[in-house]
């Protein structure tokens, strides 16, 4: 029996929602140690899914789309995480069932061969990235002459965009509050990509120059500091500026509330509605973790935990 472990992860930003020198999408992120999907799998006559994962669907499509004819396995998820929340579950649990098949039959692919076969990717590159090396990755997005629209992951058929950066992330805590709500997803995301692209050049470039001459260095050299105040800019210009404006309030102002309480930053993950702050200083992160569950309590409902990011990617071995 084969056991894999896969990271979450958070997605900063999409950089190019405007396409003019012809790429789109690229993307930053970061691995997430926890939450993990946890599955086991053995070979078997037919596909079997069990566990009660909201995913499980993915989970069959996954192993059906690489099971080798004839061929089948058993699948059970051991260990979850929510759905259209914003940390990359989708990608996560059907490249852990594809990665299932790939070693119980020994098919030797690569794991961009994976999401390639599992259409995940799309947009953005970064969870197929943080499966494969963990760390702080950004990705460099797609040609637009090939993807041809600007379009989430789920209605995207690009293979995986290519990594031109991945940096171990610093030994950080991070503080992730899951609020009692679900991000766009499918339809509705698809409708937010045609209503709000392209996004202004300007924009466009001000997100670059964040990324590249702020957030990249602040990664290499340990500065929390800058990574904080880039993170917090780019929660307010091109595509990421959108994505918070369609929150919730009370999303809108748990960011407010982390950057208030003294996070060095603070943003949301994708289409959220997960918040998330980051600081360097484990009592200080307890007190921000309690007075956000608080908050919460007092709003929405929901759980606030620390983690830290995952710089391995996802585990795979015999159980």
């Amino acid at each position: 029996m084969i056991k894999i472990r896969s990271p979450s992860r958070l997605h900063l930003s999409l950089i190019d929602m405007n396409a003019e020198l012809g790429r789109v999408d690229g993307g930053a992120g970061i691995t997430l140690d926890y939450p993990n999907i946890t599955l086991t799998a053995e070979k078997s006559d037919g596909i079997e899914v069990t566990g009660g994962s909201a995913l499980s669907e993915r989970v069959y499509a996954a192993a059906e789309a690489l099971l080798p004819e004839g061929e089948g396995i058993s699948v059970h998820v051991e260990e979850d995480m929510p759905p259209h929340v914003g940390l990359g579950s989708g990608t996560q649990i059907a490249l852990s069932a594809a990665a299932a098949v790939n070693e119980l039959y020994d098919l030797g692919m690569s794991v961009t061969e994976l999401a390639i076969k599992v259409g995940r990717g799309g947009t953005s590159g970064i969870g197929v990235a943080s499966f494969e090396s963990g760390g702080f990755i950004v990705d460099c997005g797609h040609k637009f002459s090939e993807k041809g629209s600007f379009s989430p992951s789920s209605a995207s058929r690009a293979d995986p965009a290519p990594v031109v950066f991945r940096h171990d992330f610093p030994d950080w805590d991070i503080i992730l509050a899951l609020p009692d709500s679900k991000g766009a997803h499918d339809a509705q995301e698809v409708d937010i990509f045609k209503k709000e692209c392209p996004i202004p050049l300007q924009e466009v470039q001000e997100i670059s120059h964040v990324v590249l001459m702020q957030m990249m260095p602040a990664i290499i050299e340990g500065d929390i500091e800058n990574f904080g105040m880039a993170l917090n800019h780019l929660q307010m210009v091109g595509f990421k500026k959108r994505e918070v404006a369609l929150q919730s309030p009370e999303v809108r102002d748990l960011i407010e509330l982390m950057q208030d309480l003294g996070v060095a930053g603070a943003g949301m993950s994708s289409f959220g509605p997960v918040v998330f702050g980051v600081v360097d200083h484990g009592r200080i992160a307890e007190q921000i973790r309690n007075e956000s569950q608080m908050f919460l309590d007092e709003t929405v409902g929901g759980k606030v935990v620390l983690t830290r990011a995952n710089n391995s990617g996802a585990k795979i071995w015999m159980d």
